[in-house]
């Protein structure tokens, strides 16, 4: 499922590609020298996405071993490192469909899953429940985590069957939202509940008109809160394409007794037309970190090719593609290094399907990796991953820096005395970090 389904008509095509036009608004903001932005940001990963961790290695009766060998790698990251995961099981070549499926797997952590309304059930009562239940399960199967995408949105059109008084909308829109949260917790356990609150109405579907009547707050309070009593456990995001006062306000605007009903802001950057300077990547962190909640980065689009002349997109080429990989590993390590972003998630994943079939993927249609893959592949499994050895001193201990997220320990006691131990740790900021391993 891809977004491309929904936007067939000129004023809905208009709409979304007036995103860009926001951001120009701030080229007014110089931006920082580049270079020493980035080294800033490599110094910041050091703070912010590493600490300090412990291993304590002691005998049976509690005495330290000194000279144990210890092994650190690396299983997965804190940070959430994603894209959406739309062609899982749609790809029509068995072949491709595997090679998809096992780059999306080598190199990230996190997967958005389709709920486009009109397209999830256009029948009523008969949503694609099935679909999601096999992407659910591959996801599992790899260590994936999902979050899905959309639950209220007023841009898409209307599933043919909705009705057409502002209570029977309510009911069915609501009801919608308590019985997709409640069916998929624990499985899918963040949401992305509000989407696009900055521009209800655009379009005349029978939702925008309800939704407008009401207004964006009472709109999105309301989607949250049955939301929350479906899973009080989940995370739920408001997710909008706009990065400035407007939807700041709207958000902020929700705070009730001083709480937000939120538990992370939604930002896009598609960057079809233009890549943003380093300087309007940090002000859209700084301006929305002022909530006091996570930020993730929910559908961000490079493209590695050109418009034809008919105004269409062309295929994907060599000058694209490196022009693709040089930016994208700066603009994902500026968000790493920013201590309030903790997910970024990539729009689309390979150029089949891709929303308004622009080259934007880090996969070719035949699902060979573009060199971004290549060069995110470097930096997510290589400078940004654990991997470590050395010994225990006097006091069994076995002291490094390692970035948060889940490890394997191999202790190897000295001299081969004994077999070695392997436990699997999750190290993360703000905890103790220490793992006793008894040789």
């Amino acid at each position: 499922m891809n977004r491309r389904n929904f936007l067939k008509s000129a004023a809905a095509t208009a709409a979304v590609l007036s995103a860009p036009l926001v951001l120009r608004a701030a080229e007014t903001n110089k931006p920082a020298a580049e270079g020493d932005f980035l080294d800033q940001a490599r110094e910041r990963i050091g703070r912010h996405r590493q600490g300090d961790c412990r291993v304590v290695v002691c005998d049976a009766k509690g005495r330290p071993v000194n000279g144990a060998r210890v092994r650190v790698t690396q299983l997965g990251h804190d940070f959430l490192f994603g894209s959406n995961a739309f062609k899982v099981g749609r790809i029509q070549d068995p072949e491709r469909e595997a090679a998809y499926r096992r780059q999306f797997a080598g190199l990230l952590n996190y997967a958005t899953l389709g709920f486009y309304w009109s397209m999830y059930e256009p029948e009523k009562g008969h949503p694609q429940y099935e679909y999601t239940d096999k992407v659910l399960e591959w996801c599992a199967s790899q260590g994936v985590a999902c979050k899905g995408h959309p639950l209220a949105w007023d841009y898409v059109p209307d599933p043919r069957w909705l009705p057409e008084d502002a209570e029977g909308i309510r009911q069915a829109s609501e009801g919608r939202v308590r019985e997709i949260v409640n069916r998929f917790k624990g499985r899918i356990d963040r949401w992305d509940v509000v989407n696009e609150p900055t521009d209800m109405g655009r379009t005349k579907t029978r939702l925008g008109r309800w939704a407008n009547s009401m207004g964006a707050g009472r709109y999105t309070a309301d989607h949250l809160k049955v939301a929350r009593e479906a899973n009080p456990a989940a995370t739920l995001l408001v997710n909008d394409y706009r990065t400035d006062e407007a939807f700041y306000k709207i958000l902020e605007g929700l705070r009730v007794d001083g709480r937000l009903p939120f538990d992370a802001v939604g930002i896009q950057s598609h960057m079809h037309d233009k890549v943003w300077p380093m300087a309007w990547v940090w002000d859209a962190c700084e301006r929305f970190a002022r909530l006091g909640l996570p930020v993730h980065f929910t559908e961000t689009t490079i493209v590695s090719g050109a418009k034809n002349g008919d105004g269409k997109w062309g295929e994907s080429s060599a000058a694209g593609e490196a022009a693709q990989a040089e930016y994208v590993p700066k603009f994902y390590t500026a968000l790493f290094s920013h201590p309030s972003v903790e997910a970024l998630t990539w729009w689309d994943f390979a150029d089949e399907g891709a929303w308004m079939q622009a080259p934007a993927g880090w996969l070719r249609k035949d699902m060979t990796p573009k060199p971004v893959y290549e060069r995110l592949q470097s930096l997510i499994k290589g400078e940004w991953w654990t991997r470590l050895q050395g010994s225990a001193d006097a006091r069994g201990e076995y002291a490094l820096r390692a970035f948060y997220g889940r490890h394997q320990v191999v202790v190897e006691p000295p001299d081969g005395n004994g077999p070695n131990v392997t436990r699997e740790v999750r190290w993360s900021r703000g905890g103790t970090n220490r793992l006793e391993v008894v040789v």
